[in-house]
């Protein structure tokens, strides 16, 4: 070897990557081969692989990023889905016409007399044999194929009559869906919405990122793979890269692990190791998405900062709520000062210090009634949170579980989501309890298949059910209704009154009012919601509303009617000394007591009362209302309905944001609809309502892929027996200690009659 060759061969080598654009081939003799080359060497100054004739540029973070442009998947910019119009809730029903409604997009609802549409589909049935009679489930494949996807490039005559003149077109028919993706693209109206599903990308498959992208990966899994694990299982994962790894990458890549392992264990110590990494943010409930801003913070690992939470146990199963308090514990221990918002038990007896606001709530509320440790809240009689805490009060055991109508709601094949094709009873005429850790497909089964389901057959809803093969045992039932906790309205102009259908009496009676009748008033003067007896110039909000652009708007009291929403000529009308303004703003218990010789309204505000809300006032706008307030409204208005014995009520945890007092009025009011031949399915982690079910179906034994099995079923009694349940364990310790309660309750009632024979 010439002693000059390396400086040569280091020339030579750059000169033929500049020439042949960064490649680089190398032929080298072979021992046996004087005459020619065995072997041949490539070399690129690009992340190129030869066997795919593929290359990449130099390999960056951004690039792993379906936000950033260098990574996102070209085809739908990063988002992973797209927008497409559902065949199926264009046309819902398949045993319609066209002529009858079948399409209900609005534009195509009533072709029979429709000058634009008629004709064309006129053309296309004469070609595929249908006529706007003809029910849909009677098309050919190939006529309905037409129909919402189109002709090609077929050309029709359509034939249109005006007045005077006849004029043909000739035209192609590019399908029902495309006319309505045109028509939602150009009016760019939320009202279609409700036709869209969201597919993925045909390209990425979902995935967001580009091919190039995903081509990189780390032991075996891309970005994407990696995403789409658990929590849990993303940090196993982590977790055995350090035998994987050279000692070089290691050092590479030693204190980027270290930072994942710290922030995925973040998250599983708030209870949301069943998440997946790549979870969409609108698909989150409230508890979880506030638990990840909590974990975001541990990982910020700051000191002397006051963290203020709003019910962080939201959503939270017992077993998983140690976790979240030894988390808001640790913040307390490095430095911070942590104040929660909360009703949980656990997690007020492990707490500092604690203040009690009451005594009552709304009217009778914004006092401090206790404050100090839990203990000392606890030795306090005038707090109703320390008689719960301390055991004084309770909330008591049902005498007897009730056996049922012998009648079943029976899903089968349940697939949605993490269901490993379940099938479960629902046995109809009990209160009936879903339970199990969070992640565990009770949403899923209750909420996704069964609610839709019934709303679908039995209320006539356009409602598109999760993956299920059928529902048995419909013919039992006459209507589903689900009560959550959204708004009862979301203006100034719904209230209590309104919701529940009392405003109506209300009007009524204030029609029938002697200064009413000299004046020829109807009930429709005393409705702040149409001209005449409102306040014009607020037009019966009661307050104008001041946009404030980029600021939440305003709102302020009106300066002619001063809050009263009509004018003087309509609250000359009184009954009783109250006009119908004072009327609206009496709370439910003054009302109760103002309307007690009308059975008709005092029915209803009995009701209202009955559920715990007797400090709201009558005409209080929805905007002021609590989710949990909002959901008793929604309660008492099904009671004051005539029972038919025949509904089903759907609850997605009622307990969210309740007191245990507020808890024990809430099962109350369960109770009394089930009493009525009604049944009650709720989804729940409140240990005081699950203990006072008929039935219980446990599902897990853990969340996301470790759940979605049936673990077990039957009375909170045959759930404690089980110890596989998470939900038993830490029910069973509960059910005996009511248990004692009860045997030493009905001991001490027995024995004081003999202590003191003059009682």
């Amino acid at each position: 070897m010439k002693e000059d060759i390396r400086s040569r061969l280091s020339d030579s080598v750059e000169a033929a990557l500049h020439l042949a654009d960064g490649n680089l081939l190398i032929s080298l003799p072979g021992p046996d081969a004087p005459e020619g080359f065995d072997e041949e060497m490539s070399f690129s100054q690009s992340f190129a692989c030869e066997e795919h004739n593929f290359s990449i540029g130099e390999l960056a973070p951004r690039m792993f990023s379906f936000n950033n442009p260098m990574g996102a998947c070209e085809h739908c910019a990063g988002i992973g889905e797209m927008r497409v119009i559902n065949p199926d809730k264009v046309i819902p029903d398949k045993s319609l016409s066209l002529a009858d409604g079948a399409v209900v997009v609005n534009g195509f609802k009533s072709l029979e007399d429709s000058t634009w549409s008629r004709p064309i589909f006129d053309a296309i049935g004469e070609k595929y044999g249908f006529t706007l009679k003809t029910p849909i489930e009677d098309y050919s494949e190939k006529a309905l194929h037409a129909l919402l996807w189109g002709t090609g490039n077929e050309t029709f005559t359509i034939t249109r009559s005006f007045d005077t003149r006849v004029q043909n077109t000739s035209m192609k028919w590019e399908g029902l869906i495309h006319k309505i993706t045109e028509r939602m693209n150009w009016e760019k109206s939320d009202y279609y919405d409700q036709f869209v599903d969201d597919t993925p990308c045909p390209k990425c498959k979902g995935r967001r990122l580009n091919p190039a992208v995903l081509a990189v990966t780390v032991n075996g899994k891309n970005i994407d793979e990696f995403c789409s694990q658990s929590v849990s299982d993303a940090l196993a994962f982590v977790n055995t890269l350090d035998g994987v790894l050279t000692e070089t990458e290691l050092q590479i890549a030693g204190e980027i692990l270290k930072e994942i392992r710290a922030r995925l264990g973040f998250l599983v110590n708030v209870g949301l190791e069943y998440l997946t990494l790549s979870r969409r943010a609108g698909t989150l409930s409230g508890g979880e998405a506030q638990r990840i801003r909590l974990a975001t913070q541990i990982g910020s690992s700051l000191m002397g900062v006051l963290y203020i939470l709003d019910e962080p146990s939201i959503g939270l199963h017992q077993r998983d709520n140690h976790k979240l308090i030894e988390t808001l514990q640790n913040l307390r221990d490095v430095g911070n000062s942590v104040i929660v918002v909360e009703h949980d038990e656990e997690t007020m007896l492990s707490s500092d210090y604690i203040v009690d606001i009451g005594p009552g709530a709304g009217i009778h509320g914004g006092q401090i009634v206790a404050q100090g440790t839990p203990e000392e809240i606890m030795a306090n009689p005038d707090s109703i949170t320390g008689c719960y805490l301390s055991g004084r009060k309770c909330i008591p055991l049902p005498k007897e579980r009730r056996p049922g109508n012998g009648k079943t709601l029976r899903v089968v094949g349940a697939k949605e989501n993490n269901l490993k094709n379940l099938t479960v009873d629902f046995p109809l005429g009990l209160f009936l309890c879903v339970t199990g850790v969070s992640g565990s497909g009770k949403s899923s089964l209750v909420n996704t298949i069964l609610y839709r389901s019934l709303a679908k057959n039995l209320n006539r809803a356009i409602a598109y059910p999760g993956k299920h093969t059928r529902i048995e045992g419909l013919e039992a039932l006459d209507k589903v209704i689900q009560i959550d906790q959204s708004p009862i309205g979301r203006t100034p102009r719904s209230n209590p009154a309104t919701y529940t259908g009392l405003f109506t009496d209300i009007r009524n009676l204030f029609a029938q009012t002697i200064e009413a009748k000299k004046r020829a008033y109807t009930a429709g003067r005393f409705s702040f919601n149409i001209k005449g007896g409102r306040c014009e110039a607020c037009e019966g909000d009661g307050v104008k509303c001041i946009e404030m652009h980029f600021l939440p708007d305003v709102y302020v009291t009106c300066d002619v009617c001063k809050g009263k929403r009509y004018n003087h000529d309509t609250l000359a009308c009184t009954y009783k000394g109250k006009n119908i303004s004072d009327v609206l703003e009496m709370s439910v218990e003054e009302g109760l007591q103002f309307f007690s010789n009308l059975p008709r309204l005092a029915n209803k505000l009995q009701t209202l009362y009955d559920v715990g809300l007797g400090y709201i006032k009558i005409g209080q706008s929805s905007t002021t209302l609590s989710g949990g307030e909002a959901q008793r409204i929604k309660l008492a208005t099904e009671l004051s309905r005539r029972a038919t014995g025949r509904t089903v009520y759907i609850l997605d945890e009622p307990t969210t944001g309740l007191h245990a007092a507020d808890v024990a009025k809430l099962i109350e009011v369960l109770q009394r609809l089930v009493d009525a031949g009604n049944s009650v399915i709720v989804i729940e982690h409140n240990l005081d309502m699950i203990k006072t079910a008929d039935y219980i179906i446990d599902l897990g034994p853990e969340g996301g892929d470790g759940g979605g099995t049936i673990v077990a079923t039957g009375t909170p009694e045959d759930i404690a027996a089980n110890p596989v349940s998470y939900t038993g364990q830490y029910l069973k310790p509960l059910l005996e200690r009511d248990a004692a309660r009860a045997k030493t309750s009905a001991a001490k009632i027995q024995t004081e009659p003999e202590q003191n024979p003059e009682t």
